[in-house]
């Protein structure tokens, strides 16, 4: 079997190294790339021009993707890039089948796995500057048939993620009386994500930065709101005007359905966080990934916490899990079963409704607007590996990878089958498609690590020589590795035996189970394809498009965080 190749397009020694002061930050080599932007004008780099879309050629000394993400772009992405309807409405139908102590159990061990996986991630990601982040992990360190697999996995499930977002967010709008048709709604949002794409990775980076900040605001805000209504501070009007306590804890209790109720809600859970593993793939289009990308790395622990646990936690304090109006909590249902709308609402706090109502709709398509992004860069990253057409291999003048972005965005034309009486069913396959390949993704980026620092031993180096370490090392990765696999088994039964129900039926199981056959089966056109399997450790190529830095700098980062206080390397640890 032969050994895997990898384009060296990066490769740090054919690469000028940077001019750059070694003072207090490490010399990465390839983060200073040139970008050659005087060869075209400025219009054109933005993607506004006709000249824009015509292909980059052999002649064009920068043929790749830009370099234009900012480190706040980064650090937005990772920090509430992925905040969305899995949050905020999703969170309802997991509050109804397991109650508020399920709630926040499942979405801690979640939170514990997401935080191995993407420290795992930012490691390889610091290491092997490469388009197409996970995917060619998965090629490089475990099976060029897996890795193929994964890549197409990961582009259907945001194919698929688009039109659904489409259509929950025209569902969206029609929580205010307004009588137009959904199809409308779908259409001029559909135009909105295309307007956005044309500024190519700046227009997503821009739009993830702004909508971050509206999401965070919001839960920041209802944070606060929550604590002052659990509190007994809220108007007279409402409920809350009196000690609210956990009483819900108690009557009707903690835990809804009991263990079924547990592993049910997991999926939802993973559901809520996909996408975070954006912020490793937006890394190949970073300016300075070497030094933006460790920052946004660490911000992931305070969505977990913050964001995620505590808002969910006061969610579960003022909501009851038996409320019928969470009868309708889904992803994809509707937006009044938000658990966050119903707490504005029965807390009697005029307008506030509407307003998470609206943030609801932004999170949507900031959602809708990653599927695209996350689903080109992937599909690109395919071609230029010879596991894709090579026409999806093309990238125009502006940086844009214009086929596959054209290709994702024609999928959003899925959303108008919701029209018809049958759309519901079609939508339920859809959903199922997607359901758990993040999960799938996931554990690959644990096990690919893993497999990485095996290999690295093998080959003679040293964990001193990896610019950026997993917060807890390979011991991280077979956490996140394993917790994925409990939760695929969670998932299972209650595939099998659903909550309120005997052994479930084949279309039952299905819809919720269908992206494992779905994986394997883009397995096996790996394999027949490429005949390649599992890479023996000598096989495992760790040197080509690696990121070198120098031994000085290794002493003197070794030295700056030695010299720190014990506070001082717990605050660099997180922050």
């Amino acid at each position: 079997m032969d050994k895997p190749t990898f384009q060296d397009s990066h490769d740090p020694e054919k690469l000028s190294p940077p001019s750059v002061d070694h003072v207090n930050e490490p010399v990465y080599y390839g983060d200073n790339l040139p970008h050659y932007q005087n060869e075209v004008g400025f219009w054109t780099r933005l993607g506004c021009t006709p000249e824009s879309f015509k292909q980059r050629t052999l002649a064009d000394k920068n043929n790749q993707l830009n370099r234009s993400l900012k480190p706040r772009h980064l650090n937005m992405i990772a920090i509430g890039g992925s905040i969305g309807a899995g949050l905020f409405v999703g969170s309802g139908s997991a509050l109804s089948d397991g109650g508020p102590a399920a709630l926040v159990i499942d979405f801690i061990i979640i939170g514990i796995m997401m935080f191995n996986v993407v420290f795992a991630l930012g490691e390889l990601a610091i290491m092997y500057p490469i388009s197409g982040g996970f995917y060619t992990y998965a090629t490089r360190f475990i099976d060029p048939s897996w890795g193929f697999a994964m890549g197409w996995n990961y582009v259907f499930q945001w194919a698929v993620v688009l039109p659904l977002e489409l259509t929950v967010a025209g569902f969206t709008v029609e929580y205010w009386p307004v009588r137009i048709s959904v199809g409308i709604w779908i259409t001029v949002f559909l135009v909105a994500i295309v307007i956005i794409n044309i500024f190519g990775v700046l227009g997503y980076g821009e739009e993830e930065f702004w909508t971050s900040i509206l999401k965070l605001a919001t839960i920041i805000i209802f944070i606060f709101t929550g604590i002052i209504l659990v509190c007994g501070g809220g108007p007279s009007s409402g409920q809350f005007s009196e000690y609210w306590g956990a009483r819900n804890w108690y009557d009707p209790g903690a835990f809804a359905n009991g263990f079924k109720g547990v592993c049910t809600v997991f999926v939802t859970a993973a559901f809520a966080f996909s996408g975070t593993e954006l912020v490793g793939l937006a890394a190949a289009e970073s300016a300075t990934p070497g030094k933006s990308l460790p920052r946004a790395i660490k911000q992931v622990f305070w969505r977990i916490t913050l964001f995620y646990i505590v808002s969910l936690t006061i969610v579960g304090m003022l909501v009851r899990y038996d409320d019928e109006r969470l009868l309708g909590a889904n992803p994809y249902g509707n937006v009044q079963a938000s658990p966050f709308v119903i707490v504005a609402k029965d807390a009697g706090l005029i307008g506030l409704d509407s307003f998470i109502n609206v943030v609801i709709l932004i999170s949507v398509l900031s959602i809708g607007n990653s599927a695209v992004y996350g689903g080109s860069r992937t599909l690109t990253a395919l071609a230029e590996q010879g596991f894709a057409p090579k026409i999806f291999a093309y990238v125009d003048r502006a940086g844009r990878p214009l086929v596959s972005t054209i290709t994702i965005i024609a999928f959003g034309l899925l959303a108008y089958v919701n029209l018809d009486a049958k759309g519901p069913d079609v939508f339920d396959w859809l959903l199922a498609l997607s359901g758990l390949a993040a999960l799938f993704t996931w554990g690959s980026i644990c096990l690919a690590h893993i497999r990485f620092r095996h290999a690295w031993s093998y080959h003679g180096h040293t964990v001193d020589e990896i610019p950026f370490h997993a917060a807890f090392g390979v011991w991280g990765s077979w956490a996140g590795l394993i917790l994925v696999i409990l939760v695929l088994i969670a998932q299972f039964y209650t595939a099998v035996w659903p909550i309120g129900g005997e052994v479930n039926d084949a279309e039952g199981f299905f819809k919720s189970y269908l992206a494992a056959p779905v994986v394997l089966f883009f397995w096996l056109c790996g394999y027949l394809w490429k005949r390649t399997g599992w890479l023996r450790t000598s096989q495992i190529d760790v040197d080509t498009g690696r990121r070198h830095i120098s031994p000085e700098d290794i002493h003197e980062q070794k030295r700056i965080h030695a010299a720190r206080s014990r506070p001082a390397k717990l605050v660099h640890f997180f922050c």
